[in-house]
């Protein structure tokens, strides 16, 4: 999810984890015995910690491994030795694995792997176990500050200048892990990219896939700022499902919700005018995950000088635009990279995560639902797989979060 970099977060630099981190000699043992022998601290006082790898694209299920490394008592000046509390498990972590993610990451063998592989996982929160910065302590929480750190592991050693400390009070984990992706990126998209006067109150603003994580975001931070919104959804098995969708996103402020079809329907066009009434420039912004047919009905329902943002493209299909309405109507198309904006202004990051999370203390945003997928030191590498591909497969309840329990 950013510029390709080098493996800083997979290990550090290459000679802070040649010295730091060594390959398991737990893979020499059986199965069995790597059970029964289960000890958090190695020799020494070596941490023991796996990390799900893939040395070669393709399916989850079929690239990813379980490999087992342990990490020296000894950290490097200004390091932090991490235990991961919860990773989340985002569209874009997949897309990586599969080779189809429009950055692609620097395989290594930093972690002692028989091929040089990569760390997946882009978000996620950690606590300190020891550290050797001046600026954390065993106890503290804290997230990735760029991407590609590799977040799908028990433990990690990085840099202190490589994470942000979050005030651990008030939040769960969960809450912490799922901060830095979907919210940020409904906060920049909805105040960095309306052309000429920023988004005001009464302003109106139009998204797709308005049930995703960013969506919901969307929705709720739409709400405090008092922008009104109109929601896209795909329609459910059934029309009570829909209706129970509708209901929940109405919930959280969304001013109308719709299904597909209705948003596409011959009589939208006289609902919008009722609804926008008022508003002499219309729908100002537009959010736009799918693509195809759907990015088409959005740009039609902007008013001029509008600005549809694209930071998704679920339908695989590509966003084609009627030339009239650039003519005409003075259109903007911009996409949105949550990874170059997160990579660049580390420091608007951290901004934006403190604002949010103050927002979840405060009981004013709710974070987004979740499947949680326990991860315990016995978990297999099947299983852990198995749980990424099947967030590829039709309805789900929530996001994927793997949650660490005894690692």
């Amino acid at each position: 999810m950013a510029g390709i970099r080098p493996l800083r977060a997979q290990g550090l630099a290459k000679t802070l984890v040649g010295s730091s981190i060594r390959p398991s000699t737990a893979a020499k043992l059986s199965p069995a015995a790597q059970i029964q022998v289960r000890c958090k601290s190695g020799p020494y006082g070596y941490t023991q910690a796996k990390a799900l790898v893939f040395s070669e694209y393709g399916e989850p299920k079929d690239v990813l491994k379980l490999h087992t490394h342990s990490i020296s008592p000894t950290l490097p000046p200004s390091s932090v030795l991490l235990r991961t509390l919860a990773a989340p498990i985002n569209p874009a972590d997949v897309n990586t694995i599969q080779g189809t993610y429009g950055a692609k990451p620097s395989f290594s063998s930093l972690l002692g792997t028989s091929a040089p592989s990569v760390i997946p996982g882009n978000e996620g929160v950690f606590e300190v176990l020891s550290s050797s910065a001046a600026t954390l302590a065993k106890g503290d929480w804290v997230i990735p500050k760029r991407t590609q750190f590799g977040t799908w592991r028990t433990h990690a050693l990085a840099g202190a200048d490589d994470v942000i400390k979050i005030e651990r009070k008030g939040l769960s984990a969960l809450q912490a892990a799922t901060v830095a992706v979907n919210p940020c990126s409904a906060y920049r998209m909805l105040r960095d990219y309306v052309h000429g006067p920023k988004m005001r109150e009464g302003d109106w603003l139009v998204q797709n896939g308005a049930n995703s994580g960013v969506g919901r975001a969307a929705i709720q931070l739409a709400r405090l700022w008092g922008y009104r919104s109109i929601n896209v959804v795909r329609a459910r098995p059934t029309p009570r499902d829909t209706d129970a969708l509708k209901h929940e996103l109405r919930a959280l402020g969304a001013t109308h919700v719709l299904t597909d079809d209705e948003f596409q329907a011959r009589d939208f066009r006289d609902r919008l005018a009722e609804w926008t009434r008022g508003a002499p420039e219309g729908v100002r912004l537009g959010l736009n995950c799918v693509g195809g047919k759907s990015a088409q009905a959005i740009a039609k329902t902007l008013g001029p000088g509008a600005t549809m943002v694209t930071y998704g493209g679920m339908a695989r299909q590509p966003v084609a635009l009627p030339t009239g309405l650039l003519i005409f109507k003075d259109l903007r198309f911009v996409g949105f990279w949550l990874s170059r904006w997160a990579d660049r202004d580390p420091a608007s990051k951290e901004q934006t995560v403190a604002e949010i999370l103050g927002l979840v203390r405060e009981g004013r945003f709710v974070d987004v639902p979740v499947v949680e997928v326990p991860w315990g030191w016995e978990s297999g590498a099947e299983a852990l797989a198995g749980e990424v591909q099947g967030t590829l497969e039709g309805y789900r309840a929530g996001k994927g979060v793997f949650v660490f329990g005894d690692t």
